[in-house]
């Protein structure tokens, strides 16, 4: 059977791209996430303007006396940072997205390293604006985590460990021959 032989190829060559094809798709998933995100931040701009000013205000923590000092009450600076998220958020789904182009391209010539190079870069971007921004800063410095109402450590860390997995899915081998 002719047709068996040439079947067995493919999947082989497609077992071949299996790492390839993962990082391209989680590429794709964390642009989608990231290009969602701003969308809504720009079209429902008012409600998570709102969460940046209570986490900043923090207001809504436990107002221990020795860590109020670090509270930012200016609504220019709550809109500054609100906008410079956005911003963020819509240049990390750009080079995702652009990323996504390379890696159709590239999974079809073999080539992919333009497509790492580019997710490399978003996936960064996305792990500084959530590790760094939301964990780091709103988490531990303005102390989002004692907040009830404004706490966006769980949506933080999900879209932290989604870039997470996404990086290593493009630099993590599995071991056996290739």
């Amino acid at each position: 059977m002719a047709g068996e032989g040439n079947a067995s190829a493919r999947w082989r060559r497609l077992g071949r791209a299996g790492p390839e094809l993962a990082a391209a798709a989680l590429t794709l998933t964390v642009a989608a996430v990231m290009a969602l995100a701003a969308v809504g931040n720009l079209t429902d701009f008012g409600t998570n303007r709102q969460f940046v000013r209570h986490v900043l205000a923090m207001d809504t923590t436990f107002e221990d006396p020795d860590l109020m000092w670090r509270a930012i009450d200016s609504p220019a600076v709550h809109t500054t940072v609100y906008v410079l998220i956005i911003g963020w958020e819509c240049a990390a789904a750009g080079v995702l997205l652009l990323a996504v182009a390379h890696w159709a391209r590239g999974l079809h010539r073999r080539d992919c390293a333009r497509a790492r190079a580019l997710s490399t870069v978003g996936l960064v971007m996305v792990v500084l604006l959530f590790g760094l921004g939301f964990v780091a800063v709103g988490g531990e410095w303005f102390v989002m985590w004692q907040s009830a109402d404004w706490n966006g450590l769980d949506a933080a860390h999900r879209n932290l460990m989604l870039a997470v997995s996404a990086l290593l899915s493009m630099y993590v081998r599995p071991a056996g021959p290739r």
